[in-house]
């Protein structure tokens, strides 16, 4: 993380789509002495929809930073019929992993984070088995043994969401956690969940996909990153990629590329998200340049 960049001011925007919508909202930036850092805006012509997200810094800026949201509201929002977020690029967010036994994308992740690749805090990694309490040791994480069955599934998920609470959790990364969130759990982080899991879906489900996928001969397989919710599997994307493969290849060399591009699909989306690049709009996402 370079801490001489200056700090800035991160504005995402939805509205039905009019004329002069940018120039509002630029107009609004350089009458308070604003200097734009980043804009990216797009309309989408079907739905008639307009996002928009501009970025920039708080120094010298004319309205104090707490009262930003309610300048703009009141010039902009309210007679455009605005829904926004304002961020600022020095509140670093609190993320939390949950993980099962799979260690690829756990390690991933916080290889990133102790290289500084990730802008972020982690308090606590959650584990349903411990095999990982190594893992987090090594990076010097807490972790949190919480085993869940059918018989005590209510109660464990009540105290991982008091540990959310303890910790200041913004959002979580389901690094292959192989465990089904209740609905109560995923409402109370609506898009703030963010699952990976093999692109062989819908195709080859339950146990063993890349055998399955072997036998059918499939000659791409690949990864999908998501946001949670309450249908399994199937919430708005944030990221995906692909990886081809050959009648050369095992069950085993294909698990090991689904691996990778899976660490990689992963690690774009929590990126995206930390970095406020993320706008969910029903169940598709407008992921920022």
């Amino acid at each position: 993380m370079n801490t001489d960049k200056p700090i800035t001011a991160i504005l995402r925007i939805q509205a039905s789509d009019q004329k002069g919508l940018i120039a509002r909202v630029t107009d609004f930036i350089q009458r308070n002495n604003g200097n734009i850092v980043a804009l990216d805006q797009y309309t989408d012509t079907f739905e008639k929809q307009f996002f928009m997200r501009v970025e920039w810094e708080v120094e010298g800026f004319a309205i104090e930073r707490d009262q930003i949201g309610a300048a703009f509201q009141y010039a902009i929002a309210t007679p455009c019929h605005m829904e926004w977020e304002l961020d600022f690029s020095d509140q670093r967010l609190r993320m939390c992993i949950m993980v099962s036994k799979m260690s690829h994308c756990l390690y991933d992740l916080l290889a990133r984070y102790h290289g500084g690749e990730l802008d972020v805090d982690i308090p606590i990694i959650i584990g349903n088995h411990e095999e990982m309490a190594a893992v987090a040791a090594q990076f010097g994480i807490h972790f949190e043994l919480i085993k869940i069955t059918k018989e005590n599934k209510a109660e464990m998920e009540a105290r991982q969401m008091q540990l959310m609470a303890d910790n200041k959790i913004d959002f979580i990364v389901l690094a292959r956690y192989m465990q089904i969130l209740s609905n109560d759990f995923i409402r109370a982080y609506p898009n703030k969940i963010i699952n990976i899991h093999h692109s062989t879906l819908p195709a080859f489900v339950g146990a063993k996909p890349y055998h399955q996928a072997y036998a059918r001969g499939v000659k791409l397989i690949g990864a999908t990153s998501h946001y949670v919710t309450e249908e399994l599997d199937a919430g708005p994307i944030i990221d995906q990629d692909i990886i081809r493969v050959t009648h050369h290849d095992t069950p085993f060399t294909m698990i090991q590329k689904g691996k990778d591009v899976e660490k990689i699909v992963l690690s774009r989306a929590v990126e995206a998200h930390i970095a406020r690049k993320t706008l969910v709009y029903k169940n598709k996402t407008v992921i920022f340049n």
